[in-house]
């Protein structure tokens, strides 16, 4: 039996589509037919119940990414509603690969449940919005995929005791992750997945690695360590207006990255025999049988 599980591979497209439908189904298709990942993921979010007032009303910090005058302007031009969500879904359905989105409160998680994807995600920021996890525990049957960015041990252990509670813990996937945009290599901290699943391998569903850095090397380094679930954001151009396209792979590093990860997958077994096939042609032609 092959140790290591066959890698999932997902791509965030988050609100890379700039607020408009035709470029997140082209990016839909692209990541499908020219990536070959698993699946894709959007992001869900009810602005005015996230942001104060103020907040919602306060100019966006880089005005060069804004696309709205204020904060809660531009989070709302990105925003797609429920039935472009559900025309999303039955768009991955027909070109078969998963949908998927990121819940950032309980609106959105009513919202994006009520289309029953298979799996619904909970980013690092939201992660102890335990109104949001004990609905989605009691109402929706999908995995629940949570980020740890930004939490600490104590808050993890928190979390997976309150899904284990839940009877909800066999659905769970728990990402390693460093919330920044983008992030060093210094600051990735892989051997945290080490710790993850020395202390939660056999308690939840999978354990998952969510990655802000530059390439794709790291994220090979993160399978090796057992996150067979792999999440990038993934964007047309690096260079669109919006802050997470610097942090994004583009399609031909995404499609690299899911040929890499399923070749390391192939490639990580003992051998069969002391002497492979493969070897006895050359053994036979090659090795001096004098001894």
């Amino acid at each position: 039996m092959h140790k290591y599980k066959k890698p999932y591979v997902i791509a965030e497209i988050g609100c890379n589509h700039k607020g408009e439908l035709e470029i997140a189904k082209e990016l839909i298709k692209i990541a499908k037919i020219f990536c070959n990942v698993d699946a894709v993921k959007f992001q869900k979010r009810n602005n005015k119940e996230l942001l104060t007032e103020e907040q919602y009303n306060t100019p966006h910090p880089n005005q060069a990414n804004s696309y709205g005058n204020t904060y809660g302007l531009h989070r709302e031009y990105l925003e797609f509603d429920v039935k472009q969500h559900a025309e999303l879904k039955n768009y991955c359905e027909q070109i078969g690969i998963v949908y998927a989105t990121s819940v950032w409160d309980t609106t959105s998680a009513k919202v994006i449940a009520s289309l029953k994807p298979d799996f619904i995600k909970i980013p690092s920021a939201c992660n102890n919005n335990y109104e949001m996890l004990g609905w989605l525990c009691d109402h929706y049957q999908g995995e629940i995929h949570i980020s740890t960015g930004m939490t600490t041990k104590d808050e993890t252990e928190t979390l997976v005791n309150y899904f284990i509670a839940k009877g909800r813990n066999n659905d769970l996937v728990l990402y390693n992750c460093t919330s920044g945009y983008p992030v060093p290599f210094e600051d990735v901290c892989l051997l945290e997945i080490n710790l993850l699943l020395a202390k939660y391998g056999d308690k939840v569903k999978h354990i998952g690695f969510s990655g802000h850095h530059l390439g794709i090397a790291v994220d090979i380094a993160a399978y090796t360590l057992g996150a067979n679930i792999i999440e990038r954001h993934y964007t047309l151009d690096r260079t669109w207006k919006g802050t997470d396209h610097a942090a994004s792979l583009e399609p031909m590093g995404l499609r690299k990255l899911s040929r890499d990860l399923h070749a390391v997958h192939a490639a990580l077994s003992f051998k069969a025999t002391d002497i492979l096939p493969i070897e006895q042609v050359q053994r036979d032609k090659l090795k001096n049988k004098k001894i």
